[in-house]
């Protein structure tokens, strides 16, 4: 027989009743969030350097436009680990570190903004404007990723600019930062900076080339 009084009941339940709401809560944002040590420890992720400023993206007749196409890549690059080569035959992937999105996708996004920032054209990513753009800027990402024997992140791209008038021209880019630490604090950083380099040559070959 509970002997407490009135008062002291209804203390209690005051106790009670925030503490089992609070227990409903965390049961509840259990379900929605990992609090596991499933979560990588680093998510990669590639910006552009160089941006276009605030307010109009480029003018202009359609047929000026630019297009930018995602570039294909092998299957090592079709997911969101970050290849590390250990020499010619055997690939691993980087540990503790992920791509928040895939590395084509990514790589395209920093072209395309650094192509608009340096070229002051209209700029558009995605097959929207396909057979009417005045040029087309194709290609694939041959690497991206980590070389373990030269400790090296290594960015390399061939590119294939389509005219209008049904020319194609093609060239090879690549840029890679030696004495780089197999570690994803490291490696990010490098990979960004070597994305940001081939944007930078492909948007003064483009220039060179004309519209």
């Amino acid at each position: 027989m509970d002997s407490a009084t009135p008062r002291a009941k209804a203390a209690r339940r005051r106790r009670i009743v925030p503490a089992l709401l609070a227990l409903g809560l965390s049961a509840a944002l259990a379900g929605c969030i990992s609090l596991g040590g499933k979560v990588p420890d680093t998510m990669l992720r590639l910006t552009a350097e160089q941006t276009a400023p605030a307010g109009a993206l480029g003018g202009g007749p359609v047929a000026s436009a630019l297009v930018v196409m995602e570039p294909e890549t092998d299957r090592s690059l079709a997911v969101l680990r970050v290849p590390v080569r250990i020499d010619g035959a055997r690939l691993a992937y980087l540990k503790n570190a992920v791509w928040v999105e895939r590395p084509a996708r990514q790589f395209r996004s920093v072209l395309a903004e650094t192509l608009r920032a340096r070229t002051g054209r209209l700029v558009t990513e995605g097959p929207e404007l396909l057979g009417q753009a005045g040029q087309v800027l194709d290609g694939s990402l041959l690497d991206m990723g980590y070389d373990a024997q030269a400790q090296a992140v290594v960015v390399r791209y061939d590119a294939f600019l389509r005219g209008r008038d049904g020319t194609v021209k093609t060239r090879r880019f690549e840029s890679r930062a030696t004495g780089v630490v197999p570690d994803a604090n490291s490696v990010a950083p490098a990979l960004n900076r070597a994305a940001n380099e081939v944007a930078i040559q492909v948007s003064d070959w483009i220039n060179a080339s004309g519209t």
